[in-house]
């Protein structure tokens, strides 16, 4: 690691104090990443009393103290992310999270889970551009200009920006199966609503003159986790785009998330994080043009045809969702919840080291239990990996993973030496 960037862990005092070893903001070079914010009143550690419109104004509440204690505004929020555990709800959030963003909205996406931790009914976390930098002792960039953006021939919606770029990297909205014409849900089946989703991440990332295969990272929110080989079948129709990924069999980080529901009764939604090369200035023309996209795959830890294990670019490695699966033999691990996440860290610090970098460079990491009453047995594991707490953390509780595992584990993790332009 170079020391042109620094792991910037902190939890103001105005904010709830975290309930597990995580920090509440880890800044790494020009982004914040936010923990899970739930509806818990500072003063007494408890989740607020009322309904879904309480929780949302606390946990927005608990955001924006997040935020303002690192000397950030609501309006440096990039994305916003909103869990709830019944997605008739999301009408109400959406109200709540209306009052704080008036003018700008940051790129969003929301889903309902099976569960979350304390049994609250909504969870906001957050992605926050940082003009300043982490350069210690030293002037970054600064003042980045954020950029937003839009195009017709994608969904539009009033509550969320279609791309927010900042720095070097573009932010796109979660995409549902919806046709831009009509405005509503395509006819047919998974398979036709997965290729809907993917063709609207296309056509806003052409609304911004982006490559299809500059995508770095995908979420993909299904409501059958069965129906994930139509998914699948759709998904490589897609990726690679261009006879470059083509020639070398570049996809993206993924990750594969079942999902209680999804707005408008969709069975799929698609979530996308893009390379921005060019940046967003001011920025020296040197630190903006031509970074490369640098993809990684180990032995050490379970490899996938649909996904790369590490996609860096910039200053942030992007780490595929790890299931409980023994490289060794391509199998589950036995045991429990506490095996099954002992064996997730063990393939995310596999991937971690083998491209150069250490567990102590990961700035968030995202937990997805089967189980949520699981945590406290996650978390003994999970203090011998991170034993700092430092990274941000996002955890929600989901009916079903892949393979019928107890437990996915993915991460962010920072890149202090960049990706410059190949030589």
């Amino acid at each position: 690691m170079s020391d042109l960037n620094a792991v910037l862990a902190r939890n103001p005092e105005q904010a709830p104090k975290p309930i597990g070893p995580y920090s509440q903001t880890v800044a790494f070079s020009h982004y914040n990443n936010v923990s899970g914010q739930l509806p818990i009143d500072p003063a007494t550690g408890e989740v607020v009393p009322g309904g879904v419109k309480e929780q949302a104004g606390q946990a927005l509440a608990n955001l924006r103290a997040v935020v303002e204690g690192i000397d950030h505004v609501l309006d440096d929020v990039v994305r916003l992310s909103v869990f709830v555990t019944d997605i008739a709800d999301a009408d109400t959030v959406d109200t709540v999270v209306a009052s704080a963003f008036t003018g700008y909205v940051p790129a969003r996406t929301t889903v309902a889970v099976a569960a979350l931790p304390l049994g609250a009914a909504v969870q906001i976390d957050a992605l926050v551009a940082h003009g300043e930098g982490t350069i210690p002792n030293a002037p970054q960039a600064g003042d980045l200009v954020k950029v937003v953006a839009g195009t017709d021939a994608a969904p539009r919606s009033p509550g969320s920006s279609q791309a927010v770029a900042f720095s070097h990297y573009n932010n796109i909205s979660a995409q549902l199966p919806i046709d831009p014409a009509t405005g509503e849900l395509v006819a047919g089946g998974v398979a036709e609503q997965t290729a809907q989703c993917l063709a609207n991440v296309k056509a806003v990332l052409q609304g911004i003159d982006v490559p299809f295969d500059d995508i770095v990272r995908v979420t993909i929110f299904l409501t059958d986790l069965a129906d994930v080989d139509a998914v699948n079948e759709v998904y490589t129709t897609f990726f690679p785009d261009t006879a470059v990924a083509r020639a070398v069999g570049y996809v993206p980080a993924r990750t594969v998330v079942e999902a209680a529901a999804l707005p408008q009764g969709a069975l799929v939604q698609i979530e996308a994080v893009v390379s921005h090369g060019d940046g967003t200035p001011p920025q020296e023309v040197e630190d903006r043009h031509g970074i490369v996209i640098r993809a990684n795959d180990t032995d050490a830890a379970p490899r996938s045809p649909l996904s790369t294990q590490s996609v860096a670019f910039s200053h942030y490695n992007h780490v595929t969702a790890q299931l409980p699966i023994d490289p060794a033999t391509g199998e589950q691990v036995g045991g429990g919840i506490a095996d099954q996440a002992r064996q997730c860290l063990a393939n995310i610090r596999a991937i971690v080291e083998s491209v150069d970098h250490s567990l102590d460079d990961v700035v968030k990491v995202n937990l997805f239990l089967t189980d949520i009453a699981d945590i406290a047995a996650v978390d003994e594991v999970y203090a011998t990996f991170f034993p700092g707490g430092v990274p941000a953390r996002r955890t929600v509780g989901v009916s079903a993973l892949p393979g019928g595992a107890l437990i996915q584990v993915d991460a962010v993790v920072g890149n202090a030496e960049g990706t410059p332009p190949a030589v």
